[in-house]
């Protein structure tokens, strides 16, 4: 009884302040604070719609197997990747506890042969795979597409029999992990013919010379896959080069802008001895090279929506718990008018691709419709990661917001795999039938 009195006082207490201030406000007043407060009321109340980005159900195409493995790295990004996502992204470390969760879910040679220890699925699949995971980190995603694509692709597509089974299955467990040695110093989109680093056959050994740069996974890859141009038929000739090759050195790339928790490095060879045996053995010109980017510029366009999905989705979300001027931003013309324009972009951007992959998958998949899709996607990623910054206001450059970090990964998935200018150029020269490269 004795705390019902006192419970009961207290709220007595303000009662002579409240039927003053009744008192001295104005009737319209009190009708129009009524309102504001039966507004915010309702508000707590509201149910709002899910946050998803994948408006016209592309995820529908795959079969219920393929959705379920979806379902699964999904549950893995949130569980174990995104709840330390910025942490590693902020001090440009990679997180390696992460590598054994990985492994169980199996995700990588998803699309090559059951002889090397692949499933033999859908293209389809695989680049979804890649938009999920950027959909969290982009960081990650180029990780898994670094070791997946450009490495094990090289080996898979330009390596003899014995080479894929040799160095693909552990690959595929990820036991050995590999990188991608092709840009330079000083040469990047004219790799084609203006690749410095040489190799010299000596009996059954090469020698190679040279540096990479820019290569992600390198600092601590087991495999690095070196293309080199021949000394004495000038053409270009692929590697899998052991990291403990002597010679060999890598260098972490510091201060970096974009993708941060991937560790790129700086590549020296000198006077690096590699025997034939690790020559791929089908890789005699750049073409082969170019056989590798094409299929992996497809997997660079998935990581592109992934990333806009990501940046889209952690904005619609907090548009719509950001109050200003007494209600969630979500409900004012202008931001409704931002998220339209993003969910267009972002679902065209989801059809091109899932074709693509379709085309992928039925072996008619050409370098000129690779080379679209990474042009649209990779634009389109950067606009609309600029107005998910821009709805956040100030807000959006924290990482804590998880959007700033979508901003400035952007950056990169515009430029690596080809910039935009040079896949235009392989674009114009099929549809015109000129070519424009100098």
């Amino acid at each position: 009884m004795e705390n019902i009195l006192k419970n009961l006082s207290v709220k007595l207490a303000g009662v002579p302040h409240l039927l003053s201030f009744l008192n001295d406000t104005d009737a319209d007043d009190l009708l129009l604070l009524l309102d504001q407060a039966r507004k915010i009321k309702k508000r707590r109340h509201q149910k709002f719609p899910p946050v998803n980005a994948d408006y016209y159900d592309i995820r529908g195409l795959l079969t219920d197997d393929d959705r379920q493995l979806l379902g699964k790295i999904r549950a893995f990004m949130l569980s174990d990747v995104l709840p330390i996502a910025n942490e590693y992204w902020s001090k440009a470390e990679f997180p390696f506890q992460i590598i054994s969760g990985l492994k169980k879910l199996g995700i990588c040679g998803l699309t090559f042969d059951k002889s090397v220890g692949g499933q033999a699925r859908s293209y389809l699949l695989e680049g979804m795979i890649g938009e999920e995971i950027a959909r969290t980190d982009t960081s990650i995603c180029t990780f898994w597409g670094v070791h997946c694509g450009l490495a094990m692709t090289s080996i898979d597509l330009c390596g003899s029999d014995d080479q894929r089974q040799k160095f693909l299955p552990p690959m595929i467990a990820l036991e050995k992990i590999g990188a991608f040695g092709l840009t330079e110093p000083d040469v990047g989109s004219a790799a084609s013919m203006g690749l410095k680093t040489t190799c010299k056959r000596n009996g059954d050994t090469w020698t190679i010379n040279g540096q990479k740069k820019w290569i992600g996974n390198a600092t601590f890859a087991d495999y690095i896959i070196i293309w080199a141009k021949d000394v004495d038929d000038h053409q270009v000739k692929g590697f899998i080069v052991d990291r403990e090759t002597s010679g060999l050195t890598t260098e972490k790339i510091e201060h970096k802008l974009s993708l941060r928790t991937v560790q790129n490095a700086l590549i020296t060879l000198k006077d690096c001895k590699v025997k034939e045996e690790r020559r791929l053995q089908k890789a005699n010109s750049f073409k082969e090279t170019a056989l590798v980017l094409k299929k992996t510029r497809v997997g660079v366009a998935w990581q592109a929506v992934g990333c806009a999905k990501g940046a889209y989705e952690n904005t619609l979300d907090y548009t719509m718990k950001r109050e200003q001027f007494g209600r969630p931003i979500a409900g004012f013309q202008m931001t409704q008018d931002m998220l339209a324009q993003m969910l267009s972009q972002i679902t065209a951007m989801q059809c091109m691709v899932a074709r693509l992959s379709q085309l992928q998958d039925s072996g008619k998949l050409s370098d000129e419709q690779a080379s679209l899709a990474k042009i649209f996607c990779t634009v389109s990623c950067r606009q609309i990661t600029s107005m998910s910054r821009e709805l956040m206001g100030g807000n959006g450059i924290l990482l804590s917001n998880n959007v700033g970090r979508f901003l400035a990964d952007a950056e990169a998935l515009y430029s690596y795999e080809g910039t935009k200018q040079i896949n235009s150029l392989v674009v114009g020269r099929a549809i015109t039938g000129m070519s424009a490269f100098t």
